[in-house]
């Protein structure tokens, strides 16, 4: 039975990404930025440490550094000294004696095991028995345990997190060298739209997308360029284009790539530079622009605010992550039960947006929403999760298993 879901020339999911991702080259300029100011940026080059973590061996409890051979000679051991963290290293220990250790001080030389308080008993005369038996090395983080000199600990084409700055602390980097952050120009195309805050006229719509994209590319760490409304016209559009492209590393336009007459962004595209796909076979966001600027590349999503935020998710992200040298790594799924039926006609892959939970037996179940036009951004501010029907699904009843993608950070 043919379908009567699909249009002559469409390009599937995988080989858009395939088609982007093997024509993008990653920036290559790099800037120089203190770990405070590099929350999410990525390295350009690796980080090798220059120290040892820990740098000395050093107690990982509370309790008393001992040698593990004075507990089978010696029924109690004097304790002669008292090491805190950041004090100096202690002194050697004589047979008999123990020193009383605080978490992350260094190892007095000689001891080669810490006992843990709960398990010491102390007399009155400050002398202490140990009460458990003790393994030899127990409680003690060795020097370089973590981390060795010259090791590298992160690597380029990493997009930094809280964790990653933590850790550069650690070895005592306080700078990193990170990709520049990407250009990005923005656009919305349309004479019907305006923004918000003015009256609306008979047949105009506020103009939303461009609040969205510019906030999920800052999420990214781009630099957006707002060129705000551009009319439908065509020599106000190349003209923006040819600006545009001046300025930036990407160029995104929301609306103009569909097939109406007013539809112009694509024609000017071939115009300025090369069109390399246009058409995807998925459901919402069929009418997805990708290609070349003389000095740039452009992406143009659809006008439709839930196909221009898929599309963007799916395709223009991981441009992003290559212009930045990231690896662009497949989005995670999960199988989830659907408790409702899900109709759907085969030809496109469907993105239908859901909400997802685990059930009292631990089975992921997944509902999609009731309304699923490409038109109501409520179906994306309401939903945690897309639900993913292959293009050649006929649908799923109530109690099948669908491949669902949690919204990520981005997206939340």
């Amino acid at each position: 039975m043919a379908s009567c879901d699909t249009t002559p020339g469409m390009r599937t999911l995988d080989d858009a990404l395939q088609t982007i991702i093997g024509q993008i080259l990653p920036l290559t300029e790099s800037e120089l930025l203190d770990i405070a100011a590099a929350d999410g940026r990525v390295l350009s080059a690796d980080v090798l440490s220059t120290m040892s973590v820990p740098p000395a061996d050093n107690s990982a409890m509370d309790g008393y550094a001992v040698r593990i051979e004075d507990l089978t000679e010696y029924d109690r051991l004097e304790v002669t000294q008292r090491v805190m963290a950041g004090d100096p290293m202690g002194q050697p220990l004589e047979p008999g004696t123990c020193a009383r250790i605080m978490t992350g001080a260094m190892i007095p030389p000689g001891a080669d095991t810490v006992i843990m308080q709960e398990d010491a008993e102390v007399s009155n005369d400050g002398t202490i028995r140990v009460r458990a038996a003790i393994k030899p090395g127990s409680n003690i983080r060795k020097a370089g345990e973590e981390i060795e000199p010259g090791q590298q600990v992160l690597q380029a084409g990493r997009r930094l997190r809280a964790a990653d700055l933590g850790l550069l602390a650690s070895i005592g980097v306080g700078s990193v060298n990170v990709v520049r952050r990407i250009r990005v120009a923005l656009m919305a195309t349309g004479n019907e739209l305006v923004r918000p805050g003015v009256p609306l006229q008979p047949g105009q719509i506020y103009e939303s997308n461009s609040f969205v994209l510019a906030s999920l590319l800052r999420r990214m760490g781009c630099e957006v360029i707002d060129f705000g409304i551009i009319n439908d016209d065509i020599d106000a559009l190349r003209q923006a284009f040819l600006n545009a492209d001046t300025q930036a590393d990407l160029v995104i336009s929301s609306g103009g790539v569909s097939v109406g007459e007013a539809d112009l962004s694509r024609q000017i595209l071939a115009e300025l530079g090369s069109v390399e796909l246009w058409k995807l076979a998925i459901k919402p966001g069929k009418p997805f622009a990708f290609g070349r600027l003389p000095t740039s590349f452009y992406a143009g999503l659809p006008g439709n605010p839930v196909s221009a935020m898929v599309t963007f998710h799916q395709l223009v992200v991981p441009m992003l992550r290559r212009l930045a040298g990231e690896e662009v790594k497949p989005l995670l799924k999960l199988d989830a039960m659907v408790d409702e039926k899900i109709r759907k006609r085969p030809g496109r892959m469907d993105f239908q947006r859901a909400i997802v939970w685990k059930d009292d037996e631990g089975v992921f179940r997944a509902r999609a929403l009731p309304r699923q036009g490409s038109s109501l951004l409520t179906t994306m501010s309401q939903s945690d999760a897309y639900i993913v029907l292959a293009a050649d699904s006929p649908g799923v009843d109530a109690g099948e298993y669908v491949k669902v993608v949690l919204f990520d950070g981005l997206l939340t």
